[in-house]
């Protein structure tokens, strides 16, 4: 079982919501990762059947069923919103769409309603309205009636987006476990790259109605291609600072760090790499030189006290001290007036307005160009097998 979109375009309202979109999805589950208005939803309807494309074909498990009806397909959608039928039980809101399918008589039903109950924590529930639930097990209800009835597709628009913190965890661990091997084809779409590093599923990232990467979402956390992609998996989100390119190194604020020398590499290699530690990284082309580049440098690779040698030093002034319990989020004002977020492990007390250094690693940078791809640097260290360590929180 597979879902083709090929050549996929939307348009609404004279705006583009989808452009050229060109993905195969397998049999599991995928996720689509993206900002607001990337084009997430918009893509899920296309494959539901909710709406039209202007351009291109839905192929589902080989069958071009892009002006099939959405009744006629074997799909089910779980939306954001708590959408349940108010009047009927959690009993009856599960068993509805089974009643619609000639192959479940009347004690299939009743064992299907009470196998998804079971698996989604609601088998003391079944009695309750939707009106006596909490929000959680509001969701859950919705997301049981979609898995009650075996589909082709089954999609899910950031179902845990209005859930608290504990709740999210929890159903997140659920739901991984529930599509581990899923039959179907799974799409599951969020604006959290939590989710998306916690899914550890094919990812998609999309911006502005675009496919703007697609692979592995802890293989694109330690080395995006791109400024877009970076910030897309970035929460909190990415510390940007302006550099410049000159005599082999990386200015940045007053500070640099070195790129590995050309003379290092020998010239015959038609993608030469120099050795870090082990692993081994590009080099910027020669005519990199004097080019404007952005620095960019997670929170949590931000720190006030020197790790190691080679850090850059960037002196600042402390604004505010944000404590969240687990960690503090120091926010501090450059000597040029650029802002930088610093992640600190624990409860720390700061008084705003003194000073202080921030450091940063240059091993834990990553340098985009003006055209927002991302030159090799020494953030490239991380290896490519899969098992690079990826702080899910970062």
């Amino acid at each position: 079982m597979t879902v083709i979109l090929d050549g996929i375009s939307v348009r609404q309202r004279g705006e583009t919501w989808l452009d050229d979109i060109n993905l195969e999805f397998p049999r599991g589950m995928t996720t689509l990762l993206g900002p607001m208005m990337a084009g997430k939803t918009t893509l899920m309807r296309v494959a539901a059947g909710l709406l039209a494309p202007d351009r291109g074909r839905v192929v589902v498990g080989g069958k071009d069923v892009t002006r099939i009806s959405v009744r006629k397909r074997s799909v089910a959608f779980v939306y954001q919103q708590f959408i349940n039928y108010p009047s009927l039980t959690v009993y009856e809101n599960i068993a509805s769409p089974l009643r619609l399918d000639a192959a479940y008589r009347r004690d299939g039903v009743d064992r299907r309603v009470r196998e998804v109950a079971e698996l989604m924590g609601l088998s003391r529930l079944l009695d309750r309205r939707p009106a006596e639930l909490s929000g959680g097990q509001r969701q859950r209800t919705a997301i049981a009636r979609a898995l009650a009835r075996p589909v082709d597709v089954l999609l899910l628009d950031e179902p845990l987006a209005n859930l608290d913190f504990k709740l999210r965890e929890q159903l997140r661990a659920d739901l991984k476990a529930m599509f581990a091997d899923s039959p179907g084809v799974v799409l599951y779409s969020t604006a959290d790259p939590n989710e998306a590093l916690t899914f550890a599923a094919p990812t998609v990232v999309l911006g502005e109605g675009r496919v703007r990467h697609t692979g592995d979402a802890a293989d694109m956390y330690a080395r995006p291609p791109t400024l877009t992609v970076a910030a897309t998996l970035s929460d909190p989100p990415l510390n940007l600072l302006p550099g410049v390119v000159r005599d082999g190194r990386i200015e940045v604020l007053g500070t640099s760090f070195p790129m590995p020398p050309a003379e290092v590499l020998g010239t015959s290699s038609p993608a030469p790499s120099a050795e870090v530690l082990g692993t081994s990284f590009p080099v910027p082309p020669a005519g990199a030189a004097g080019r404007d580049v952005l620095v960019g440098v997670r929170p949590h690779q931000v720190t006030i006290t020197r790790d190691r040698p080679g850090a850059l030093e960037l002196p600042a002034e402390i604004r505010v001290a944000e404590v969240t319990g687990s960690a503090t989020f120091l926010h501090l004002l450059l000597q040029d007036g650029r802002h930088l977020v610093a992640q600190l492990p624990g409860t720390r007390r700061f008084t705003p307005g003194e000073t202080t250094v921030a450091y940063v690693d240059p091993a834990h940078v990553f340098v985009f160009g003006e055209d927002g791809d991302r030159l090799p640097s020494t953030g490239d260290r991380l290896p490519s097998t899969g098992a690079a360590e990826v702080d899910p929180h970062g």
